[in-house]
């Protein structure tokens, strides 16, 4: 019989110090797709914050409370990250597992920005960009979705089947920024 056993979608790629940038793996945690029936948006919201103490955010935001969040995923689409789900959201919104679907690499320091300039479509500075901003995106080749968690913090989400392609073009592009600086 098959002996499985579970592992990181990055693995031994991460962590990794770069320059001024460091590179890692956030840690696995539940994560739910959450797609509102339709008319039904502010039910979801609702049910949300009783059971989380988070309100559906607006296009291109985030909302955090204690190691929870949820994050605008897309037109009528958010993503539940920290926690497992509470009562009352599978009555009015579809719910995906979504847990080992997704890599997430945190990207810290004050050249993070420049790192990720190299390879999204998107000004990502903080006066752009601030703290709680989310877009979904093109990374290169992959689709992705960024999130700025802190000053100089920002979390990448990549299709967990591309953690590997994701990582290189990460190191790649950081090693070449601080190639600029060295």
């Amino acid at each position: 019989m098959a002996d499985l056993t579970a592992s990181s979608p990055a693995g031994a790629l991460l962590p990794k110090r770069i320059g001024g940038v460091s590179l890692s793996e956030a840690a696995f945690v539940p994560m739910t797709g959450i797609s509102p029936y339709a008319g039904e948006v502010a039910q979801v919201s609702a049910a949300l914050e009783a059971a989380h103490g988070l309100r559906l955010p607006g296009p291109g935001k985030m909302a955090v409370a204690g190691g929870v969040s949820v994050l605008w995923f897309g037109r009528n689409r958010w993503m539940l990250i920290g926690s497992a789900l509470g009562e009352g959201l599978g009555d009015h919104a579809a719910l995906t597992d979504q847990s080992d679907a997704w890599v997430t690499v945190e990207i810290s320091g004050a050249a993070g920005v420049d790192v990720l300039a190299r390879l999204v479509p998107l000004d990502l500075r903080p006066a752009a960009f601030p703290e709680g901003s989310v877009a979904r995106t093109e990374l290169y080749h992959m689709q992705a979705a960024i999130a700025r968690t802190g000053a100089e913090d920002l979390r990448v989400m990549c299709f967990r089947s591309m953690a590997g392609t994701l990582v290189h073009d990460l190191v790649t592009a950081a090693e070449a920024v601080a190639a600029r600086v060295g």
